[in-house]
């Protein structure tokens, strides 16, 4: 009887720990699938640049680059996007910081970025810088003809990136006035003549007035194509920027890229040629 009670109790014990044996191991396959498969990645992207990144009437954040990141999240399954909005100006220390992983804010590549960023190698849209001036003014054609007047730009921008190299270059002989406003107060501010002028991409101007009180002029200034920024030297945010690429190279190849800038930019900004 002592013999049949003894191994009774050890058919209980046996049993028990071979339970919670298995509900150990299923509860660590099934962390393991939760938290290994799919990482967060923090988009950072601003409110203030018309049908780009903006807030609707409905108060969704939407626009051509919002819409391009929801696209590439569904196409990446490893990942899992959460776009955050920014004051623009704050994009690349909140990168440099690691409050944000990318950048999605037609974010053009130039020298001075690439010595500090990672940019990924598909370009999602082809930018033309221009001069913008209001719609009676005829005197401007270049950014000689700027030479002691005010023009508008934003701090951190690629425009203001060229406006300064000129101005290192010409004893500051242009004088830069940096704002945090969005499109509306541009157009005041230039239609209004307490600025000259402004430099912006070729496809904003339609975005940004609508009333047609402002107009590109000269040539080009500079070009360049638009990507993602990400941290440099950073293995993980390299693999990211690689599976980015494929994305986009999907986007392009089914027509969903060039779908979303005609339907956003009013017309395929997506290339070179144009």
């Amino acid at each position: 009887m002592k013999k049949l009670f003894i191994s009774t109790i050890a058919l209980v014990l046996t049993l028990t720990l071979a339970g919670c044996g298995s509900d150990t191991k299923n509860k660590e396959d099934n962390t393991g699938a939760a938290s290994g498969s799919v990482t967060k990645i923090v988009v950072g992207t601003g409110t203030q640049f018309p049908n780009v990144c903006f807030i609707d009437e409905n108060g969704k954040l939407t626009g051509f680059d919002v819409e391009l990141v929801r696209e590439i999240d569904k196409r990446l399954a490893d990942y899992e996007f959460d776009i955050q909005t920014l004051e623009f100006t704050n994009l690349l220390l909140s990168l440099e910081t690691k409050k944000i992983d990318l950048i999605a804010h037609e974010m053009e590549k130039n020298p001075e970025r690439e010595e500090k960023y990672l940019f990924n190698k598909e370009p999602y849209a082809h930018w033309r810088n221009k001069i913008v001036v209001a719609k009676n003014n005829d005197s401007v054609q270049s950014l000689d003809d700027l030479k002691g007047k005010k023009v508008l730009t934003t701090a951190t921008s690629a425009q203001s990136t060229i406006l300064e190299n000129y101005n290192k270059a010409n004893n500051n002989a242009i004088e830069i006035v940096y704002q945090n406003g969005g499109a509306n107060d541009t157009i005041s501010q230039i239609s209004s003549g307490r600025v000259d002028a402004t430099l912006a991409a070729d496809f904003t101007l339609s975005l940004i007035d609508p009333k047609k009180e402002l107009k590109t002029v000269g040539s080009a200034l500079s070009e360049a194509d638009i990507l993602f920024m990400f941290r440099k030297d950073d293995p993980e945010q390299q693999k990211l920027s690689d599976a980015v690429d494929e994305a986009i190279k999907e986007l392009k190849a089914d027509g969903t890229l060039a779908k979303l800038s005609s339907e956003w930019l009013g017309n395929d900004f997506t290339s070179e040629e144009k």
